[in-house]
């Protein structure tokens, strides 16, 4: 079982940046593929970001692309999301999740989540 808590959500403007924090416990987390799935009001879960096991393969949403990053940390056991030239639509709460080594975009893939952060982008 993998435990999944993150942070670094908060209130910024548009144009701002933040950084989010996905922070694991439990089994390997070198073993785990991480991603990030975000949910605004109203609106369905949609994929965000992944990052391979070994960090070596990354994969984005075309909506976010050429703004944010993903990393990892396995040291640290944990996961990271660079947000920068954030826009009003990207308020949501964002949320991590690990599944085993490899990439995927669908969040049935995913055994384990965190319980999420709030990002809010004012105009």
């Amino acid at each position: 079982q993998v435990q999944l808590v993150e942070s670094g959500g908060g209130l910024v403007q548009a144009g701002g940046s933040l950084r989010l924090t996905c922070v694991a416990s439990g089994r390997t987390f070198s073993n785990y593929a991480i991603g990030w799935f975000r949910q605004a009001p109203g609106k369905g879960r949609e994929f965000v970001a992944v990052i391979n096991w070994s960090g070596r393969t990354t994969y984005y949403a075309d909506s976010v692309k050429g703004r944010f990053t993903i990393s990892r940390d396995d040291a640290k056991n944990t996961g990271y999301l660079q947000m920068n030239s954030l826009k009003p639509e990207d308020t949501a709460i964002y949320y991590c999740a690990a599944r085993p080594f490899n990439i995927a975009s669908n969040g049935p893939d995913y055994d384990h989540w965190g319980q999420g952060t709030q990002v809010t982008v004012s105009i």
